[in-house]
């Protein structure tokens, strides 16, 4: 049996998993603040809604197999035909426009490296029925808005935006048309991640001019005003895009977040107008988020006519950035209550199991020594396990039902503190407000401040 998991997958032990549940915590919080709802659908979908849309690269690193119904089937590498095929399927009953979130698992066969998987969680937040640039502005001011959320500054990520409309005109005036658009937009996506001879090579064999060629090589270091006087056709696609760079400071996402980069039009054989990609300032990550608008593919795919766009942002990548940074929080792990006490006989153990019982009853998280252990065994695991309190059942407590609460060292503060009753210890979990089950604060404990009961005196 093999020692590990398969190579580009993840075993995710506890640890690892509350680094997850933090950042899912914070892609909800603020999914939820933008007033996007979740959606999910099924991780294996039919072969032919990949290779309809996505593109040469993702379909040659599909997961893709003959399932025993002798069905085409591949495991999803990406959310947005999924999302694609469900709006179309419920296009008239839903309203507009759509605002959906999800976070999938996605899956795609390529080569290992820094950020990059065989597997990975992904945000995907979408609006659907909407043609304006506002909904383009709102989705950047989302992901942006994360970033905040996350700790993360201008000076550590940078959102680099473009519009495919307009550099399609550009394109267009360089003889590039048609059929040959795609292939051009391919090498403009891998421009600085390609040699540039493997770049005009291609370039020549789709057919362009040597003066062609050397204008794409010089995208990189091409500023928007210089290719608007050659865009013809692309002239309200530069006026859109003025509104939206408008909109996004009305939203708070100041200049020192963005960058005008006419090397962005992202791989994806679908986008068809402003798209963007995060980046990790330094450039030493590949992209934390990418996305835009798609306004054709839910017409190529359900045959709803319905303007969209939307963005994805990976785990990895981001889990990269935010450990380098000393930004990666967890969850909470901690237990409320361990409950101590003799375990010896099988009516000892029975009385620790019914206080544990009655305070999960209440909500409270509670652990006990499942076999015989000296209360100090017992004290110390409840440290490493990180309780917030230890409670021990005072002499008699089958009569008296009292119990000793005490707080441990470095830990939240708890619900009550003191001897009490066990029923009135339940009554002060009942009444402390509940944590969010999405959300952190800041330093990784859970939302909502604990409050100390009234007990009695010892």
């Amino acid at each position: 049996m093999s020692p590990g998991a398969l190579p580009g997958f993840r075993d995710f032990y506890p640890t690892e998993l509350a680094e997850r549940a933090y950042l899912f915590g914070v892609w909800r919080e603020i999914a939820r603040r933008f007033g996007f709802v979740e959606y999910d659908g099924p991780p294996l979908e039919p072969l032919e809604l990949y290779t309809r849309k996505s593109g040469e690269e993702i379909v040659g690193q599909l997961y893709s197999f003959t399932d025993k119904g002798d069905r085409e089937v591949s495991l999803r590498p990406e959310m947005t035909p999924t999302l694609a095929r469900m709006v179309a399927a419920r296009a008239a009953a839903l309203r507009k426009p759509v605002r959906w979130f999800s976070i999938p698992q996605l899956f795609r066969y390529e080569r290992q490296q820094r950020g990059r998987l065989r597997e990975h969680f992904q945000l995907n937040m979408d609006i659907v029925g909407e043609a304006d640039v506002s909904a383009d502005a709102e989705l950047l001011a989302a992901a942006i808005e994360i970033m905040r959320a996350l700790g993360l500054a201008a000076s550590d990520v940078v959102a680099r935006v473009s519009d495919r409309r307009i550099i399609e005109a550009y394109l267009a005036s360089l003889g590039a048309t048609g059929e040959t658009l795609g292939g051009v937009f391919a090498v403009i996506d891998k421009l600085g991640r390609q040699p540039t001879d493997v770049s005009e090579r291609k370039l020549q064999e789709l057919g362009l001019g040597a003066k062609a060629i050397a204008k794409v090589i010089e995208l990189p270091h091409t500023r928007m005003e210089k290719i608007r006087p050659a865009n013809g056709g692309g002239r309200d696609a530069a006026g859109r895009f003025d509104r939206y760079l408008g909109y996004l400071s009305a939203l708070g996402v100041e200049s020192d977040w963005l960058r005008v980069d006419l090397t962005v039009v992202r791989g994806l054989a679908y986008y068809t107008g402003i798209v963007f990609e995060l980046f990790d300032a330094k450039g030493a990550l590949r992209a934390i988020c990418g996305g835009g608008r798609y306004d054709d593919l839910l017409g190529a795919i359900g045959g709803a006519d319905l303007p969209a766009l939307g963005f994805g942002m990976g785990d990895v990548v981001l889990t990269e950035l935010l450990r380098e940074r000393g930004l990666l929080k967890t969850a909470p792990l901690a237990v409320d209550f361990w409950v101590a006490g003799d375990a010896s006989t099988p009516e000892s153990l029975a009385q620790l199991m019914t206080v544990a019982a009655a305070l999960r009853r209440a909500g409270a998280s509670a652990e006990y020594p499942l076999r015989d252990q000296s209360l100090d065994k017992q004290r110390k695991a409840a440290k490493q396990l990180g309780a917030t309190s230890i409670l021990t059942l005072s002499e008699g407590f089958s009569e008296s039902k009292e119990v000793e609460v005490q707080p441990l060292a470095g830990t939240a503060e708890p619900a009550a503190v003191g001897r009490m009753t066990l029923e009135a210890l339940v009554g002060a979990v009942r009444r402390r407000p509940r944590p969010s089950a999405d959300m952190t604060t800041a330093n990784g404990a859970p939302t909502g401040a604990r409050t100390r009961a009234h007990h009695s005196g010892s």
